[in-house]
C-alpha cells in the first residue's frame, strides 16, 4: 500500500514527461517493486550495485530517452558523476524516498548515505516535488525526516499503525524448542516466518524443525548468494512452509499469505519487531505473531548494539550517542514482553498513535486463552466445497510464475484465487470483479483461469 502512495503520482507526472526518483535502500525491494510494475504494465528500471556496468550505462541510457516514468536508485548512487548527469539533464517531477526512517540517528535502521539525498535535490536544476514514506516512524524520526530531507512546508499524512488482522503474544516458555514446534504443528499446512537473532540459532532451528518433519528453508548472510535465492525462492512459491531467518529476510519480500511469523528471539528494538511481525497477514487474513522471550536475547541484543560499526561515522561523540539511542530502544523492547498490559496498546503507544488501553484480541487481553479466532482461518477463504477448485488455481498460477520467473503472488494473490473458488466467475465481467484482477492481468493470465473454473463447473453439473 505506501509504494501506490508515490507510484500513483508518478504515473500522472509520467504522462506530461515526467520522471520519479524512487529513492530505496536494498537491492531485493527495487527488484520486486520493479517486476511488479512491469507486471502491470509500466516501465520502470531500478540502478543499484547488483548491475553489471555495461548493465547499468545501458539502464542509465534508456533513462535518457525518457523510456522510464519511474527509475528506483540506491541512495549511494546519487552524487556519483554518471548519475548526476543523466539527473541535471533530466525533467525530474518528484523524488520520492522510501524507507525514509533511514535518514534519522533515532530510527532503528541509520543509514549514513541517505544523508545524500538533501545535497542530491539541491544540485537539480529546478526543484522536484520531494515525498518521504516509511511504515515505522516514532514522532522523533519524524521530525528528524523533516529536517534532514529538508521539507518545504511538507503534508504530513499519519495513516495509523494499528493491524487489526494481526494477534500478537508474548511467551516466555521453559523451553522455546518445544514452545515452536506445538506452534507450527498448529500451523502446518500454512506460512509461517521465523526471525532468530543469530545465524548460528538459525542454523540450529532450521534442523530442528527439518529432523521434525517439517518443510523449512534458511536465510542468513553468511550463506551463499545461491542458496538464499534458491531458499527465498522455494518460500515464494509455497514449496517450503517455513523460512528461518536473520533480519537480512524480510523486506522487500511481498509474499502475501504468510499467517505467522514468530521471533525465535528478541528484536533489539520496537521498530524492527513491528516491521517483521508486520510481514504477516498481508493478505488481510487473520494472522499471528508470537514472540519468544528467553533472558539471552537481552545479552545478545546488548552485544550487537556494543559492537555495531552501522552509522558510527561521526566520531566518539556521535557513536555514544547513538549507543545510548539504540539501548533506551532495547528497555523498551524489553518492556514490551514484560507488561501485562494490552500488546497492541502498547505498540500503537510507542509509534505516537492513541488507542484504548484493551484490544481483548492479543495474548494478555485474552489472559493467554486459547481460542479458536487465532487458529480459524478466515471467512473469506473457501470451505471444503471450493478446496479443490482453489487448488487448481493454484498450481495454474504456479505454472505461470515458473514460466516467467515471477513470485506467484504477481500473478494473482492468495486471497484473489480464494474470490474465484468461492464465486466461480463465469466470464470477462465476472472476473473483473475478483480483487487484483485488473485489465492487463486478465488479458495475460485471467481467460486461463477463467477456463479452468468453467471447466470445473462443467464437471461438477455432469456435463462431462
Amino acid at each position: 500500500g505506501k509504494s501506490l502512495c508515490y507510484q500513483i503520482p508518478a504515473l500522472m507526472a509520467g504522462e506530461n514527461g515526467g520522471i520519479t526518483l524512487v529513492i530505496s535502500p536494498l537491492i531485493s525491494l527495487m527488484k520486486d517493486q520493479v517486476s511488479a510494475l512491469n507486471q502491470a504494465g509500466v516501465h520502470a528500471a531500478y540502478l543499484n550495485s547488483s548491475l553489471t556496468p555495461g548493465q547499468y550505462y545501458k539502464a542509465l541510457g534508456y533513462a535518457r530517452e525518457g523510456r522510464y516514468p519511474i527509475i528506483y536508485v540506491a541512495p549511494e548512487r546519487l552524487l556519483t558523476p554518471e548519475f548526476l548527469d543523466f539527473a541535471v539533464h533530466a525533467k525530474i517531477a518528484m523524488v520520492a524516498v522510501d524507507e525514509a526512517h533511514c535518514v534519522s540517528q533515532w530510527g532503528h535502521d541509520f543509514r549514513p548515505s541517505y544523508m545524500n539525498i538533501a545535497p542530491f535535490v539541491a544540485m537539480l536544476p529546478t526543484r522536484p516535488v520531494l515525498a518521504a514514506f516509511t511504515a515505522t516512524a516514532t514522532p522523533a524520526v519524524r521530525e528528524d525526516i523533516l529536517c534532514h530531507l529538508k521539507l518545504q512546508d511538507p503534508e504530513i499524512a499519519v495513516t495509523g499503525f494499528n493491524r487489526e488482522n494481526l494477534f500478537f503474544r508474548v511467551l516466555k516458555p521453559t523451553d522455546k524448542k518445544e514452545a515452536l514446534l506445538e506452534f507450527i504443528a498448529q500451523h502446518r499446512d500454512e506460512s509461517g516466518i521465523v526471525y532468530c537473532s543469530t545465524r548460528k540459532n538459525v542454523e540450529k532451528v532450521t534442523e530442528l524443525l527439518k529432523d521434525n518433519g517439517i518443510s523449512a528453508a534458511r536465510y542468513h548472510a553468511g550463506l551463499e548468494e545461491e542458496e538464499r535465492r534458491e531458499g527465498q525462492t522455494a518460500f515464494l512459491y509455497d514449496k517450503v512452509k517455513v523460512m528461518v531467518a536473520t533480519n537480512a529476510f524480510g523486506m522487500g519480500i511481498d509474499k502475501q499469505n504468510v499467517s505467522y511469523v514468530v521471533h525465535y528471539n528478541m528484536p533489539k528494538n520496537m521498530e524492527a519487531y513491528y516491521q517483521e511481525a508486520g510481514r504477516a497477514g498481508r493478505d488481510g487474513s487473520k494472522a499471528e505473531c508470537l514472540l519468544l522471550y528467553g533472558a539471552g536475547d537481552v545479552r545478545t541484543a546488548e552485544f550487537f548494539i556494543n559492537n555495531s560499526t552501522e552509522g558510527n561515522e561521526g566520531g566518539p561523540q556521535a557513536i555514544a550517542q547513538r549507543r545510548k539511542i539504540e539501548f533506551d530502544k532495547l528497555d523498551q523492547m524489553k518492556n514490551y514482553c514484560f507488561t501485562s498490559g494490552c500488546l497492541r496498546h502498547y505498540i500503537l503507544d510507542y509509534f505516537g498513535e492513541d488507542s484504548p488501553l484493551s484490544c481483548g484480541n492479543c495474548g494478555n487481553c485474552r489472559a493467554e486463552k486459547r481460542i479458536a479466532a487465532t487458529l480459524a482461518k478466515p471467512t473469506a477463504r473457501p470451505q471444503k466445497t471450493e478446496r479443490s477448485l482453489y487448488e487448481m488455481l493454484r498450481s495454474v498460477r504456479l505454472d505461470f510464475a515458473e514460466k516467467a520467473g515471477l513470485p506467484p503472488e504477481l500473478i494473482f494473490t492468495d486471497r484473489s484465487l480464494q474470490a474465484m473458488a468461492v464465486t466461480k466467475p463465469q466470464n470477462e465481467h465476472d472476473m473483473m470483479e475478483i480483487p487484483g484482477v485488473s485489465p492487463v492481468k486478465y488479458q495475460m493470465y485471467g481467460k486461463t483461469f477463467l477456463r479452468v473454473i468453467q471447466r470445473n463447473s462443467d464437471r461438477r453439473s455432469g456435463v462431462e
